[in-house]
């Protein structure tokens, strides 16, 4: 449970890495989000949002007060399908706080440049010769030209 600054402690980060791997799990050879080891870029990043924050702080609460986990011995230790089952319990409990927590892991799981590797993606500013454009070609306005107006003349 985050402590009295809502700060995650360390046996947050750890059941946040269970979490992201329920989120985003392994795909081919891209492990899990949580197997990716972003549970401290999603710490890091909900800093500069406070919704992302305050979903995030809520999510990891939630799970951690979960009354199966707290049997278990820790959100880590439940089985997966009862990970699944009590993500369910929390999307259905604070499901705004629960679509932030999602948006959140999305936007650090995508901005991973091993998940960049993976789906091909270019990173880079749009000046760089990957963004080159053809040159303009006028003639791609001739149908538009040869219709006849359909708006009316504006009063001087």
């Amino acid at each position: 449970m985050p402590d009295a600054e809502y700060n995650l402690t360390p046996s947050d980060i750890v059941a946040l890495g269970e979490i992201l791997d329920r989120i985003v799990p392994e795909i081919d050879d891209l492990p899990g989000a949580g197997t990716l080891g972003l549970a401290h870029a999603l710490d890091d990043l909900s800093q500069h949002l406070p919704r992302w924050r305050k979903a995030l702080i809520i999510v990891a609460e939630a799970a951690s007060l979960d009354p199966a986990a707290r049997a278990a011995g820790g959100w880590p230790a439940l089985e997966p399908d009862e990970q699944v089952q009590s993500l369910k319990e929390i999307e259905t409990s604070v499901p705004q706080q629960f679509n932030g927590f999602v948006e959140l892991v999305y936007a650090a799981y995508y901005s991973d440049s091993r998940v960049h590797a993976r789906i091909g993606w270019q990173a880079g500013a749009p000046t760089d010769s990957r963004w080159d454009l053809p040159p303009w070609d006028p003639s791609v306005l001739e149908t538009a030209r040869q219709r006849e107006p359909f708006w009316r003349e504006a009063p001087e």
